[in-house]
């Protein structure tokens, strides 16, 4: 698919956003065709910064800002802020994630375009939102995970605190931006106006925590850690084969009778304590502690093969380096090569989605500090 039949071409969006959430919205925007300009202070987004460097330039910056161009601007300079906001009234999207009150006191704020640009869309993402007793706050993905209470139920039982490996709270609130960025651009193409959108990542991360929440309401008591088990199913877990890690999801009763059948342990299928998912959860300790033994008397390979042709839902406990070697990766074309700015050749993982049954070709190029234009190309019609 080229890059102009693709959904959101002609799109403009003014991205001025650093670090996680904002740039990965903006990035999954340019996935789809939109043109992304990034604004950035003279020193750049501080994700520059991070390592892992190769030629002097970010790795983990590159994941997540490829495609757009960038524009190196200091808003406090009055000549810098007026380029900012002629692209912005020539944009059909802005999008930051600024701490709120920062954008409206720099002169960009949703009050100033709302009447010289009524179909700018203007999306900003924050840690506790716009408003509200905690809306002033700043907070980064370790800050929200714990106050939306993810931490409180990751990690095992007895253990301390721990967050997500993988940073949950941005990229939820990144996601929730890029999708409700996507339905007011609709709206905008059917004719009515476009509007502020205010995305909290707090607010995301309880949202995308449904069955924790429903949960506590549903019990009045709060989630417990389980470390890699499943409050309402078993075996659902991790498990060690006798010479590594494995998961199984046996999410029900079908699959636990393969379970027993490959296993070879009647006696548990038998057992009343586990004639149900609820009940096999309510005795999943014992149940580990039974089926433990079998699983370490024979090597991973055994245990994949064997479940995988009963059925039974099994992976290996991967690292990244087997996950991005996975044939499936590679039938879905997720691995794609990337140059950084310097000219080091790298790899990145390109858009999960697949479009009329192919994959997206995504722009993987990565904008060097200030390298993009300080306007747009001229187009033909309104927007977007």
């Amino acid at each position: 698919m080229s890059a102009s039949q693709l959904p959101l071409a002609g799109v403009r969006v003014v991205e001025c956003c650093q670090i996680a959430s904002g740039p990965y919205c903006g990035m999954l925007l340019a996935d789809f065709g939109a043109e992304v300009i990034k604004i950035e202070p003279p020193e750049g987004d501080a994700m520059r910064q991070w390592p892992p460097l190769n030629g002097g330039f970010s790795e983990n910056f590159a994941s997540i800002n490829r495609g757009k161009r960038s524009l190196a601007l200091d808003l406090k300079n009055p000549a810098d802020l007026a380029t900012a906001r002629a692209l912005i009234l020539d944009a059909d999207v802005l999008l930051e994630n600024s701490r709120p009150g920062a954008m409206q006191r720099l002169g960009l704020g949703w009050d100033w375009f709302a009447s010289r640009r009524p179909q700018l869309v203007y999306c900003s993402i924050s840690a506790f939102g716009q408003d509200g007793p905690r809306g002033p706050e700043g907070g980064f993905d370790l800050t929200v995970q714990a106050a939306a209470g993810v931490m409180s139920v990751t990690g095992e039982p007895e253990g301390a605190p721990v967050k997500a490996g993988v940073p949950l709270a941005d990229f939820a609130s990144g996601l929730y931006a890029a999708y409700s960025i996507a339905a007011l651009i609709a709206r905008v193409r059917a004719g009515g106006p476009g509007g502020q959108i205010d995305v909290p990542m707090f607010a995301a991360t309880l949202a995308v925590s449904a069955l924790q929440t429903s949960e506590y309401f549903g019990t009045g008591r709060n989630p417990v850690k389980l470390g890699s088990a499943h409050p309402r199913n078993s075996p659902y877990q991790a498990y060690q084969a006798g010479d590594g890690w494995f998961a199984i999801a046996a999410g029900n009763n079908r699959l636990w009778q393969q379970v027993c059948a490959v296993v070879g342990t009647p006696e548990l299928l038998a057992d009343p304590r586990y004639n149900s998912p609820t009940l096999r959860a309510r005795h999943q300790r014992e149940l580990k502690d039974a089926l433990d033994p079998h699983f370490a008397r024979l090597p991973l390979a055994h245990w994949l093969q064997a479940f995988a042709a009963a059925g039974v839902p099994c992976a290996p406990i991967n690292g990244y380096a087997e996950a991005l070697a996975d044939p499936q990766t590679q039938h879905l074309q997720l691995v794609r090569e990337q140059r950084l700015p310097g000219g080091h050749a790298t790899r990145t993982v390109g858009s999960p989605v697949r479009l009329d049954g192919r994959p997206i070709d995504v722009d993987t190029s990565v904008p060097a500090l200030g390298s993009g234009p300080a306007a747009w190309a001229p187009r033909h019609g309104d927007h977007p």
